[in-house]
């Protein structure tokens, strides 16, 4: 397993822009796939985006696609997620998280490793 800490988060106006950032630990981050997810309160968590370890493709949940973007540096161990044109919808405690290799998941319960988790709030 990994040790993930997110930073990044914070509060800002609708329609601005963030940018959280994941660092890993360990010397095999280059196999992992890593996904973002995001919690609300009363809500289920659920998947943002995904960045796959082989390709370093990228996976979006509809309601951000076009508007989010993950990324990953693999020599810093870190995968970052864009936000731009933010909605007050999108505010939720946003974690990061770490699948050893295999196939493409978007389920919580599929991912090893899970960060602490940074607020990001959207106010209108």
């Amino acid at each position: 397993q990994v040790q993930l800490v997110e930073s990044g988060g914070g509060s800002v106006q609708a329609g601005g822009s963030l940018r959280l950032s994941c660092a890993a630990s360990g010397q095999t981050f280059s196999s992992y796939n890593m996904g973002w997810f995001r919690q609300a309160p009363g809500k289920e968590r659920e998947f943002v985006a995904l960045s796959s370890w082989i390709g370093s493709k990228t996976y979006y949940a509809d309601s951000v696609k076009g508007r989010f973007t993950i990324s990953r540096d693999n020599a810093k161990n870190t995968v970052y997620l864009q936000m731009n044109s933010l909605k007050p919808d999108d505010t939720s405690v946003y974690y990061c998280a770490a699948r050893y290799r295999g196939l493409i998941a978007t389920t919580p319960a599929d991912f090893d490793s899970w960060g602490q988790g940074t607020q990001v709030t959207v106010f209108s």
